[in-house]
Protein backbone atom coordinates (compact mmCIF):
# COMPACT_ATOMS: atom_id res chain seq x y z
CA UNK A 1 0.00 0.00 0.00
CA UNK A 2 1.49 3.66 -1.00
CA UNK A 3 -0.06 6.82 -0.57
CA UNK A 4 1.92 10.01 -1.46
CA UNK A 5 2.17 12.46 1.05
CA UNK A 6 4.35 15.89 1.65
CA UNK A 7 6.56 14.08 -2.02
CA UNK A 8 7.19 10.61 0.02
CA UNK A 9 6.00 7.37 -0.35
CA UNK A 10 4.58 6.09 2.80
CA UNK A 11 4.45 2.08 2.70
CA UNK A 12 2.46 0.07 4.89
CA UNK A 13 3.51 -3.64 5.17
CA UNK A 14 0.91 -6.67 5.37
CA UNK A 15 2.13 -7.30 8.68
CA UNK A 16 1.92 -3.46 10.04
CA UNK A 17 -1.68 -3.14 8.07
CA UNK A 18 -3.40 -6.49 9.84
CA UNK A 19 -2.05 -5.09 12.92
CA UNK A 20 -3.36 -1.32 12.44
CA UNK A 21 -6.44 -2.86 11.36
CA UNK A 22 -7.27 -4.37 14.19
CA UNK A 23 -7.34 -1.50 16.32
CA UNK A 24 -9.75 0.15 14.12
CA UNK A 25 -12.96 -1.53 15.90
CA UNK A 26 -11.71 -0.95 19.29
CA UNK A 27 -12.73 1.14 22.31
CA UNK A 28 -9.92 3.77 22.13
CA UNK A 29 -8.40 2.24 18.88
CA UNK A 30 -6.48 -0.34 21.54
CA UNK A 31 -3.92 -2.84 19.54
CA UNK A 32 -3.53 -6.14 19.93
CA UNK A 33 -0.48 -8.13 21.45
CA UNK A 34 -1.96 -11.44 19.92
CA UNK A 35 -2.93 -12.07 16.30
CA UNK A 36 -5.71 -14.25 15.76
CA UNK A 37 -4.15 -17.69 16.18
CA UNK A 38 -3.33 -16.62 19.41
CA UNK A 39 0.66 -15.81 18.28
CA UNK A 40 2.22 -12.43 20.11
CA UNK A 41 2.38 -10.09 17.51
CA UNK A 42 6.55 -8.84 16.74
CA UNK A 43 8.01 -6.28 18.87
CA UNK A 44 9.32 -5.17 15.47
CA UNK A 45 5.76 -5.14 13.82
CA UNK A 46 5.07 -3.01 16.73
CA UNK A 47 7.91 -0.87 16.53
CA UNK A 48 7.58 -0.12 13.35
CA UNK A 49 4.46 1.01 13.75
CA UNK A 50 4.99 3.23 16.52
CA UNK A 51 8.33 4.57 15.20
CA UNK A 52 5.95 5.46 12.06
CA UNK A 53 2.94 7.63 14.12
CA UNK A 54 0.94 5.06 13.24
CA UNK A 55 0.24 3.70 16.66
CA UNK A 56 1.96 4.73 20.18
CA UNK A 57 2.48 3.27 23.49
CA UNK A 58 -0.97 3.33 25.88
CA UNK A 59 -0.01 1.95 29.00
CA UNK A 60 2.54 -0.57 30.50
CA UNK A 61 1.45 -3.60 32.39
CA UNK A 62 2.91 -4.31 35.45
CA UNK A 63 2.73 -7.97 34.96
CA UNK A 64 4.26 -8.48 31.67
CA UNK A 65 6.42 -4.96 31.23
CA UNK A 66 7.92 -6.33 27.68
CA UNK A 67 4.41 -6.10 26.15
CA UNK A 68 4.00 -3.03 23.71
CA UNK A 69 0.40 -2.15 24.84
CA UNK A 70 -0.46 0.33 22.25
CA UNK A 71 -3.36 2.18 20.48
CA UNK A 72 -3.82 3.51 16.99
CA UNK A 73 -3.39 7.11 16.33
CA UNK A 74 -5.07 9.44 14.34
CA UNK A 75 -2.13 9.12 11.35
CA UNK A 76 -2.47 5.45 11.97
CA UNK A 77 -6.34 5.63 10.88
CA UNK A 78 -5.35 7.93 7.71
CA UNK A 79 -3.05 5.52 6.50
CA UNK A 80 -5.58 2.45 6.20
CA UNK A 81 -8.27 5.37 4.52
CA UNK A 82 -5.56 4.93 1.14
Amino acid sequence: MTNKQSSSTIFLSEAQKRYLERGLGQPGGKLPIFNEDGSKISDKTIKSCIEKGYAKPWFKNPVKPDWLICKLTDRGRDILKV
